[in-house]
């Protein structure tokens, strides 16, 4: 599928976005026919359940039959109300189901989408918006899928059957019946236009609120610190009113939709009671001869149905509105279109390259989005196979930046970087992310599968056993999220350990010494001299220990000045 335009919302984005909302929904399509042709299948049994209702009337007020005339329409009641029973509990139930997979499908996608373009994006946007993005705004798309689609293969199939029946028994009814039936769409398509801005609106202020939520809650001890709180909390306070605000807007909307079409609704039924009461008091004659009172009763009861299918249509008008502001919401928060999002299946990975590979990097200039300036510009080496190269560079001269590329993160502006394919690569970072739970789970993290030995062994190498021999449960010791509990340095040992787990062909260590001391550094990196003997490393380093440690240094040149602006050039 084609990318569609970004910016205003018109027309031409609009169809595209339905036509991906759509598209998310194949996978489930034979459990969404289901609900859809139960639901119709119970609308089309309004036929016979008016008939028998009106013939069990007329022959118990007017025939005069006694009880044993309605023993047949009873019985056609019984089995019309126990069949729509039975359909509409089918119904929901497959479009239950088919929209909880479809959601399922579309928050893979978003995760896939987040982690196909790598840390180096991530870095640049907010968590708790991503967070609901994957709630709030895929939630959005549910009563679309099983509300308003639902409804609108209703409005498309049912009407016209119960427009004929009532045609067969009275026309002058059907007449009135057609003459009502396009005012509603036509208001109600005036009125979605505006649905859908005002959902748009409050879907951002609630990912907003939630992202400034949960950043705020992440940073509760620093905004502690600085005495923020009271502030923090008033920030707070603004944008749950300002959600409250758009949050009305869109209902008032919504019950304005829905009282436009009761009201041509309820002036149809009337017209059609009047019809027949003047017929009936013979104050009118316009057919001859005169209707039966179980005509009256059969289209008295078809007519509010007629027009239930479009007012349910119009109770989901407004899921269609808020469906599509979801999906521009994930557009502009990707800066991409929905098939960025589509969960398709990962490729088979590329067979692994024996041994440690040689690294090629060709005139390679590196920026990283928004920014003014490289970070790095020109830069070459071939790097051979097995070698330990510590890169050196004053701080801001493209060191972890160089990292990120070479482990696929950050594409370069121009030039180009060679690893062999299906080469296992790992980088243990500055500032590595530990999540809650014990240092075991996050050693284990890349590798699940690694038993015990190995896993010791790991964390022998990156000297973690050094300080979990103290902590009170050892390796089992629970930490809390983004290593609170542990040091820079530990956390950097622990990071470097998870890396060292997987075993990699391709290491890449920024800083791994930082905070450490000399003795504990020594013993580092002798452990690292014995376990790296088929592992090509590159490390960022501005330690001397680690650049004599290494078989090469690659001095970079320092960071590069922004461009000046001509009247501040002048003004100097």
């Amino acid at each position: 599928m084609t990318s569609p335009p970004q910016g205003k919302d018109r027309t031409g984005p609009r169809r595209l976005r339905l036509q991906w909302l759509d598209a998310q929904l194949l996978p489930s399509r034979s459990r969404h026919r289901v609900a859809q042709a139960s639901q119709v299948l119970a609308g089309w049994l309004l036929v016979p359940q008016a008939a028998a209702i009106a013939w069990g009337l007329d022959a118990a007020l007017i025939d005069a039959h006694g009880a044993g005339a309605l023993h047949a329409p009873l019985a056609l009641l019984a089995v019309t109300l126990l069949a729509r029973t039975l359909l509409g509990w089918l119904g929901q139930r497959a479009a239950a189901d088919a929209v909880e997979d479809t959601l399922a499908r579309m928050r893979v996608g978003l995760a896939r989408a987040a982690i196909a373009r790598g840390p180096v994006w991530l870095r640049g946007r907010r968590s708790g918006e991503l967070v609901a993005l994957s709630t709030g705004h895929v939630d959005a798309a549910a009563p679309y899928f099983g509300g308003y689609l639902l409804a609108r293969a209703e409005v498309m199939l049912v009407p016209p059957v119960l427009l004929a029946a009532v045609f067969a028994a009275d026309w002058i009814v059907g007449l009135l019946l057609l003459a009502a039936a396009p005012l509603a769409p036509f208001f109600m398509a005036l009125i979605g236009m505006r649905a859908e801005a005002a959902g748009r609106a409050q879907l951002s202020a609630l990912a907003r609120a939630g992202a400034h939520f949960t950043d705020r809650l992440r940073g509760l001890d620093l905004i502690r610190v600085y005495g923020r709180g009271e502030a923090e909390l008033a920030q707070v306070g603004e944008a749950t009113e300002t959600i409250r605000v758009r949050s009305m807007r869109v209902l008032r909307i919504a019950f304005l939709s829905s009282t436009v079409l009761e009201f041509f609704a309820s002036v149809s039924v009337a017209l059609v009671a009047l019809y027949f009461g003047f017929s009936y008091l013979g104050l009118i004659a316009l057919r001859d001869p005169a209707p039966t009172l179980a005509t009256g009763l059969f289209c008295l009861l078809l007519a509010p149905e007629f027009h239930g299918p479009m007012r349910r249509l119009a109770g989901h008008y407004h899921d269609r509105a808020n469906a599509l502001a979801a999906v521009a919401e994930v557009e502009a928060a990707f800066d991409d279109s929905r098939p960025a999002l589509s969960a398709v299946p990962a490729a088979d990975p590329a067979p692994m390259t024996p041994g440690a590979p040689a690294v090629r990097i060709e005139a390679v200039t590196l920026r990283h989005p928004g920014a003014a300036v490289p970070a790095l510009a020109g830069a070459s080496r071939d790097i051979p196979a097995g070698q330990r190269l510590a890169i050196v560079a004053p701080s801001g001269g493209g060191k972890s930046t160089l990292l990120d590329a070479l482990a696929g993160w950050l594409p370069p502006e121009s030039g180009r970087i060679h690893v062999p394919a299906g080469t296992t690569i790992a980088l243990a970072g500055q500032r590595p992310w530990l999540f809650q739970g014990s240092l075991l789970d996050n050693l284990r993290i890349g590798a699940p599968q690694a038993d015990e030995v190995a896993v010791r062994e790991a964390a022998q190498i990156a000297q973690v056993t050094r300080f979990a021999a103290h902590l009170p449960e050892g390796l089992h010791t629970p930490i809390g999220e983004h290593g609170f509990g542990l040091s820079g340095g530990q956390a950097r040992r622990v990071a470097l350990a998870r890396a060292l787990l997987l075993r990699p062909q391709l290491l890449l260590l920024d800083e791994p010494t930082a905070f450490l001391d000399p003795a504990t550094e020594a013993d580092l990196l002798a452990a690292l001299d014995t376990s790296l003997r088929d592992c090509t490393v590159i490390v960022a380093t501005h330690s001397q220990a680690v650049m004599d440690w290494a078989d090469a240094v690659w001095r970079l040149p320092g960071p590069l000045a922004a461009p000046v602006e001509p009247a501040m050039e002048a003004a100097r």
